[in-house]
């Protein structure tokens, strides 16, 4: 590893938004927030916005991820908006790529298709979803190829062509949480989003292994990493600490099987916790940045020594829409120095 240390000033800065639904609040009022996030965003010139494909699921609005990507995208100007991502199992490769293609004709330019293996939901959803579709571990590399040609320029005799699609040319990522799209991406020369936000362990290796095989492609001539963050900013520690409560509560509710609305942060939740609960957290968040300016910026700057990351791509779970925006102020500022 490069002992030397990047500089902030180097690494682009983006969202991934879960569209939470708060305790007390309704699903337009999460899709409001959402838009309301990403205009704040693009105010603060991140790259891209992007939203990740879950189902089933009471406290996340965000299953019909093409939709809500258009909805963004057209309440915003310049920002990129995309997928992060779209669970490739649950869909056909043509239907995926007519609805970004669409969404690369209303908005060109500013659409991102991030990709991912994993179904995204619980079985029997997964099942409802699949209907009778077997998935194998090899249908991924080649339903990511048929969405590489169906988006491409269309060849002379070519019988299935994507309409709107076709020409469009939206960039595929690959995204992962293990060694598998690391590799894949590396082979494709496609670029590469970790999901640190959520299982940090494989990080380091996976973006290892990235680098080091990575062929330059048409698309991309060098490798191209983002690294999810969790992040919680407040004016000093002990207020980021108290907020980010709401976001170990959500993750206990994930490791636990209780899944639920996002709910108001608790004085003192972690320390009501056994030792196990608040090892399973800290494991679950342990790139997680949480704190005031001096304790975020000192976080993103040992976040970026390690992985050398392009761009981090911040998830910021704070309950109150309006210190969610300061959130990502305070981020932004800590980024410029």
């Amino acid at each position: 590893m490069n002992a030397l240390p990047i500089s902030l000033s180097d690494i682009r800065l983006s969202m991934l938004d879960l569209v939470a639904v708060r305790e007390g609040g309704t699903v337009a009022d999460a899709l409001a927030i959402a838009l309301r996030t990403a205009q704040h965003a693009e105010r603060l010139d991140f790259a891209r916005y992007w939203l990740a494909e879950h189902h089933n699921m009471p406290g996340i609005a965000s299953s019909a991820t093409a939709v809500l990507v258009g909805y963004i995208a057209g309440g915003t100007r310049h920002i990129r908006v995309g997928s992060g991502g779209v669970m490739l199992p649950n869909h056909a490769p043509l239907v995926v790529a007519e609805a970004f293609g669409t969404l690369a004709e209303l908005y060109p330019g500013r659409i991102d298709l991030g990709l991912g293996r994993a179904p995204g939901t619980d079985p029997l959803t997964m099942r409802a979803l699949r209907r009778d579709r077997v998935e194998t571990e090899e249908d991924f590399p080649r339903d990511v190829a048929e969405l590489q040609r169906l988006l491409g320029d269309a060849q002379p005799g070519q019988r299935l062509v994507a309409t709107p699609g076709a020409g469009t040319h939206v960039p595929i990522w690959l995204l992962g949480s293990s060694l598998f799209s690391a590799q894949l991406a590396a082979e494709r020369g496609l670029p590469y989003a970790f999901a640190s936000h959520f299982a940090p362990r494989y990080l380091l290796q996976a973006l290892h292994l990235y680098r080091q095989n990575f062929k330059p492609s048409a698309t991309l001539a060098k490798p191209y990493v983002i690294v999810g963050v969790p992040l919680i900013a407040a004016p000093d520690d002990a207020e980021a600490d108290y907020l980010a409560s709401s976001t170990y509560q959500r993750v206990l509710g994930i490791l636990t099987g209780r899944r639920g609305l996002l709910q108001a942060p608790i004085d003192g939740f972690m320390a009501g916790l056994d030792a196990r609960s608040k090892a399973a957290i800290g494991d679950f968040l342990a790139c997680a940045v949480v704190g005031g300016p001096a304790t975020v910026r000192a976080g993103l700057q040992q976040l970026a020594d390690a992985t050398r990351a392009d761009e981090f791509m911040l998830v910021s779970d704070v309950f109150d829409p309006t210190l969610r925006l300061r959130s990502l102020d305070i981020a932004a500022a800590a980024m410029r120095g």
